[in-house]
């Protein structure tokens, strides 16, 4: 089986790649346009079946050139801008990489014929959550709060659509909060860490109070697989799956509960910044369908998987401090992907 997986230098599709390298059996071909949040050396473990083509998805003549010499037999689509407040201080590259250049490979897909398409997306398509209403599901309708997770819906709707006009089999997929090794410094677990191990206070927007379901990435990475592996699905019928890590934690929480594992004073460790436009209170996914009809569910603890995280950052100080480039302090309570 040959894999064409975009996006695959970034924090979660390198992830995936590194598993499908542990699996066998499976050829990966690799476009990424290697922007800030991009990094070949997530990859250095993987020695065989990866090839990578530095591209931007939305170039179509260099898209179509791609598929039609690799012929894959799937797409896995990862690549999207995705960091909230940066959409909110600027939303066209968020329209172009994230829409447009999901409609490229779209195009791509239905003209050399590509047998399933897997559109990665995200828990806030679904918008803002009371803390006490029912976690989301797949059928529920999509309100998009930012610029950022209205692209997603968008590329979302696109992919469904051309299930229907085109007979593509298009699977989506909508994730938590992911966290993990390698995950760019901008991203609220990291930030943390980042700060933590050089002795600044982390930003927390507003009281704190604001609430997230984590997954660990690798949870993730192995829903994606199995509905990567899962049934055909009927001309016209677009299979939509939600994987959570059924984690709810306020931001604050997570925060005192790294600075136990670091062993740093929690009260001097933290200062309330003003809130982000638009900041959604509370994202929850409800996965059993996924658990229903995949067979999956996550296994990864918070407290184990965060613990071995924060040793990671711990460990691997020269990496993340090449990506703060003096950023260290300013980062933001965003998503986790």
């Amino acid at each position: 089986m040959k894999v064409l997986v975009t996006g695959g230098c970034g924090f979660i599709g390198s992830a995936f790649i590194r598993m499908l390298a542990r699996e066998g059996g499976i050829e990966v071909v690799d476009v990424d346009g290697l922007t800030y949040a991009g990094d070949r050396e997530r990859l250095s473990e993987v020695e065989s079946g990866h090839s990578l083509f530095i591209l931007d998805i939305c170039d179509e003549e260099a898209m179509n050139l791609v598929f039609r010499e690799e012929r894959p037999d799937a797409v896995v689509h990862f690549a999207a801008e995705s960091h909230v407040d940066r959409s909110i201080d600027g939303a066209g590259p968020f329209v172009r990489t994230n829409v447009l250049g999901t409609q490229v490979l779209l195009d791509c897909a239905v003209r050399y014929r590509v047998g399933r398409f897997v559109q990665i997306s995200t828990d806030e398509v679904y918008g803002d959550l009371d803390f006490e209403a029912p976690a989301s599901r797949e059928e529920d309708r999509l309100a998009p709060s930012s610029p950022y997770s209205a692209s997603k819906a968008a590329a979302d709707l696109l992919a469904m659509s051309y299930s229907r006009t085109h007979g593509l089999d298009v699977v989506v997929t909508r994730c938590s909060n992911n966290y993990g090794p390698w995950q760019h410094p901008e991203k609220f677990i990291p930030v943390v860490a980042a700060a933590l191990l050089s002795g600044r206070a982390v930003p927390v927007y507003g009281s704190g109070r604001n609430v997230r379901d984590w997954i660990h990435v690798d949870d993730h990475c192995r829903g994606i697989l199995a509905a990567l592996r899962s049934p055909p699905c009927g001309r016209g019928e677009c299979k939509t799956y939600n994987f959570g890590g059924r984690c709810q934690v306020r931001n604050i929480e997570l925060v005192e509960f790294a600075c136990a594992s670091l062993g740093v004073s929690f009260g001097s460790s933290v200062t309330f910044v003003a809130d982000r436009p638009g900041h959604d209170r509370r994202y929850a996914i409800d996965c059993s369908k996924a658990e229903r009809e995949l067979g999956w569910r996550p296994e990864r603890e918070l407290p184990d998987g965060l613990g071995e995280t924060l040793e990671w950052y711990r460990d691997n100080r020269r990496w993340w401090e090449q990506k703060v480039c003096g950023r260290l302090g300013t980062g933001s309570i965003s998503r986790g992907g």
